[in-house]
């Protein structure tokens, strides 16, 4: 007789394997364990789609600077050259300062701003401190060339790859033929030898960027 009772009140509480209770039962189990995967993938257990409590973004790993003594020489005369451009299957020749192009005033060129003859600064004469410099129209262009470069790849770095139109689109057309351009090697080597690590822009060991080692009167190396 107890045997039979006891099988009676376990035949009453457990639900028809197709009733509500078990399918509302299964769902939970599911919820359940798609919370524990969201929780494992950054969220908390109480809101998944939460970010984590904290997240540790690397720091940059170098921080160099680019030359100012070889831009100013070397770098900035192209950005106001007459030159070629292919564009279209038609040529013609404009500067890159030029208006319409990367003039800072009248330009329409994105970001990267050029002032047009910007003067040179006597970069031997104690007078012109990095403050001066830094006020100058000639920084000016180097703090915007240099912000169109990406350290250690010159093939991703803009001012390099859209006068090239490497894998990218540039509205002024094709300037240099190819990387053998002249033009082409003097912003490819600019773009290769950063000041040493934990110098500035007008660290004077880039003056071996000349060749004698002079950024007033040295001719401006490409190799």
């Amino acid at each position: 007789m107890l045997k039979r009772m006891a099988f009676l009140q376990r035949s009453v509480h457990r639900p028809p394997a197709g009733s509500q209770w078990a399918r509302r039962r299964v769902a939970a189990s599911a919820a359940a364990a798609a919370l524990a995967v969201l929780a494992g993938c950054g969220g908390s257990s109480s809101n998944p789609f939460d970010n984590p409590a904290a997240v540790a973004n690397a720091t940059a790993s170098s921080g160099q600077r680019l030359s100012f003594a070889y831009f100013q020489r070397c770098i900035d005369p192209i950005l106001n050259a007459p030159l070629t451009i292919q564009q279209g299957g038609t040529v013609s020749t404009n500067t890159c300062a030029g208006s319409g192009c990367h003039a800072s005033a009248t330009g329409t060129g994105g970001a990267f701003r050029v002032v047009p003859g910007a003067q040179p600064l006597d970069l031997t004469n104690p007078a012109n401190t990095p403050d001066v410099i830094r006020a100058s129209d000639m920084y000016k262009n180097f703090y915007s060339a240099q912000g169109e470069v990406v350290l250690g790849s010159t093939t991703q770095s803009r001012l390099l790859a859209k006068p090239l139109l490497l894998n990218v689109l540039h509205g002024g057309g094709l300037i240099f033929a190819s990387v053998d351009d002249p033009n082409a090697k003097l912003i490819r080597y600019w773009i290769s030898h950063p000041a040493p690590l934990g110098q500035d822009e007008f660290s004077t060991a880039n003056y071996s960027m000349f060749t004698p080692p002079d950024p007033q009167a040295g001719t401006c190396n490409t190799q």
